[in-house]
């Protein structure tokens, strides 16, 4: 839901709506540097700031490394099937050499060095 309201990490006194906390997130890094430099961010999501000390635990338990893996394994399997599928329609060009024709052709001139 775009409107529900988050909770800013650096400010608590901070509600934001969803759709506006990617951008709240950056203007309150740069007024709260303190706050900034003790928080690390998801790797799963971009949105989860968590305190350095507890990200390791944090990314064990986030609900969106699921996603995000089965998203890899989507692509993998589904890129998979595409190559495995994918039958070549390439046909040569039509060839104009005729190379028998050509050593007629150099055998009735004379070749010098």
């Amino acid at each position: 839901d775009p409107d529900r309201l988050v909770q800013c990490p650096y400010n608590k006194h901070h509600q934001i709506r969803a759709c506006r906390f990617p951008y709240h997130i950056v203007k309150c890094r740069k007024q709260y540097p303190d706050v900034a430099k003790n928080l690390a961010t998801c790797p799963f999501n971009a949105r989860h700031l968590v305190p350095r000390t507890d990200l390791s635990s944090h990314a064990m338990n986030c609900k969106d490394k699921g996603l995000l893996e089965q998203d890899i394994v989507t692509q993998l399997y589904g890129h998979q099937r595409e190559q495995m599928n994918t039958v070549s329609t390439w046909e040569a060009p039509p060839c104009e050499e005729d190379w028998e024709a050509e050593t007629l052709e150099q055998s009735d001139s004379s070749f010098v060095w």
